[in-house]
């Protein structure tokens, strides 16, 4: 059986930098949005060591907010950094997304 967390993990940083580019939001928020989009294994146990890393290479930034529903939530925003980043992701996965379905959609001679 193929591992599909294996092949999500290379390009989960780019989807989390996608979804974060559209608006400031969350962690909770951000997983509730990639589920919507497909990713339906993610968790924020997968979830928060990527903003983690991502903050840490100042790619985005956080700032706490008050919630209308209880504690204060982190909220992230992309950097100048985070977006130059977000833009070298989006070319090289249409480059790679169309390599590989040209060897998928190739008939068996």
């Amino acid at each position: 059986m193929y591992d599909q967390a294996q092949l999500m993990r290379g390009t989960l940083e780019g989807c989390i930098l996608k979804v974060i580019s559209l608006e400031t939001t969350y962690g909770y928020e951000i997983a509730a949005k990639l589920q919507q989009y497909g990713f339906s294994e993610i968790k924020e146990g997968t979830l928060y060591p990527l903003l983690v890393r991502l903050e840490k290479k100042q790619m985005i930034t956080s700032t706490f907010c008050p919630s209308p529903l209880g504690p204060s939530r982190k909220y992230y925003s992309l950097t100048l950094e985070g977006k130059q980043l977000l833009k070298e992701f989006e070319v090289c996965w249409k480059e790679i997304a169309k390599v590989v379905n040209t060897i998928l959609e190739e008939e068996t001679k």
